[in-house]
């Protein structure tokens, strides 16, 4: 499905956008601004810009936790000041500070995080029937990473998808690493999406570097799901510039990443790709560009204002009991 002007426009804004909340992240935990962890996005943000700039409000959307779902869901509309505030423990915080990068944004249908790998495989089942019965043609983007199908739960999660026809579209953002494991150690094939053939699930391979190509698969799978045909598998290769958090060795295996094997992924960096793209094809000028990120800066500069601003967390010790369902 090919792209729109506009549509390629607001694709390139969303990416600049989130490239630099990736910079200001990544700069906040290393100098001691960030509550918890951060999983570098730097070199992997297009397929999480590309699966949300077109959903509705009313979609559902389970971010990867690459970057923190900070393309994800600034590109479907989120205020990202508020995720900021949960990372730095403030009471203003998505969360009230109380859950770290963990997201939860309900009436914009982003529901939950956790740091079980695949385990939103299980719960988009649910979303994808409740969505189904509603009839409103809503769908669930379902993204995680390579690692999430060596689970078994993944596999339960497209039987169910397949034999009911539910709207998810399993949006793999395969950068060939799980940790420190490769997938070619962990999957017998090449390709994860060739895992959705035994379900029947159609699906797409995608370069997970170029943003607009990342687009125009979520564009095709979304609607198909509104119309009612079921689920379908995307798997965008995508590359990891950095460690999988900061802190942990950038480990392949047992052996360091080489500075030849980053500097030669580097040469596909998203938007440097994207802003090549644009210039060829004359939708922006270079001046505007700049604007562009310009803007971007600010925007990121208003959230980090916020977010320093808000009061720190203090919760009692009867309003963090009344979160507690079992002993």
């Amino acid at each position: 499905m090919s792209l729109e002007a506009g549509q390629m426009k607001t694709l390139f804004r969303n990416l600049v956008r989130a490239f630099y909340y990736d910079q200001m992240m990544y700069r906040r935990i290393t100098t001691g601004q960030l509550v918890g962890f951060y999983h570098p996005g730097e070199g992997a943000l297009a397929p999480g810009v590309g699966a949300a700039t077109f959903l509705r409000e009313d979609d559902l959307l389970n971010p990867h936790h690459r970057g923190h779902g900070v393309g994800h869901m600034l590109s479907k509309g989120i205020d990202l000041k508020y995720y900021l505030a949960e990372h730095t423990g403030k009471e203003t915080g998505c969360c009230k500070g109380r859950a770290s990068f963990h997201w939860s944004f309900p009436s914009q249908g982003v529901h939950f995080a956790s740091g079980y790998i695949g385990m939103n495989h299980t719960p988009v089942v649910g979303m994808g029937w409740a969505c189904q019965r509603r009839g409103r043609q809503q769908v669930v983007m379902n993204c995680s990473g390579d690692g999430s199908y060596g689970q078994g739960r993944a596999h339960e999660s497209m039987l169910f998808a397949a034999n009911w026809k539910l709207p998810i579209i399993y949006w793999c953002e395969n950068n060939g690493m799980a940790i420190h494991s490769t997938a070619e150690e962990m999957h017998p094939m090449a390709d994860i999406s060739s895992l959705a053939a035994g379900y029947g699930i159609p699906a797409t391979i995608v370069d997970g570097q170029d943003v607009f190509a990342c687009a125009e698969a979520a564009l095709a799978v979304i609607e198909r799901a509104r119309s009612g045909k079921g689920p379908s598998f995307v798997e965008c290769k995508v590359l990891r510039f950095k460690e999988h958090d900061v802190g942990t060795p950038d480990l392949a295996g047992y052996t360091p990443r080489s500075e030849e094997l980053h500097e030669e992924m580097r040469k596909r960096e998203p938007v440097a790709l994207a802003t090549e793209r644009v210039l060829a094809e004359k939708l922006f000028t270079q001046a505007e560009i700049d604007g562009i990120h310009e803007e971007a800066k600010a925007e990121v500069a208003a959230a980090e204002q916020f977010a320093d601003e808000s009061p720190i967390a203090t919760p009692s010790e009867e309003e963090l009991l009344a979160a507690v369902y079992a002993p």
